[in-house]
């Protein structure tokens, strides 16, 4: 099984700054993409940054220009720097992961995480 897990989130006053990790664990043969969602109350689900296994990146307009996205291949880990928070920012955060498993057989998987909180206060 293939299990992502988020780490980072928190409670943090309006301009600050948060690292959110992501790590995924199992048996992963590859990993083609990995990303961040987030969900406020009664809202959608809505991308925020998501990077390839080449590096090529994308931002929601949102958070252009404040937040980056990171991998690193080795630990099989994304992170989402999130600078100059907003209280529109608040959200539950997910990681996802588009990725390729060998066992039982070699298949393409879309994982997500559990979700982490974070919360900008005004």
């Amino acid at each position: 099984q293939v299990q992502l897990v988020e780490s980072g989130g928190g409670l943090v006053q309006a301009g600050g700054s948060l690292r959110l990790s992501c790590a995924a664990s199992g048996s992963i043969f590859s990993i083609n993409r990995m990303g961040w969602y987030r969900q406020a109350p009664g809202e959608q689900r809505e991308l925020v940054a998501s990077i390839t296994d080449g590096g090529t990146t994308n931002f929601a307009d949102s958070v252009k220009g404040r937040f980056t996205i990171s991998r690193d291949n080795a630990k099989n880990t994304v992170y989402l720097q999130m600078n100059s928070l907003k209280p529109e920012d608040t959200a539950v955060y997910y990681c996802n992961a588009g990725l390729i498993v060998a066992l039982p057989t070699f298949r393409y998987l879309e994982v997500w995480g559990q979700g982490t909180l974070v919360t900008i206060s005004s």
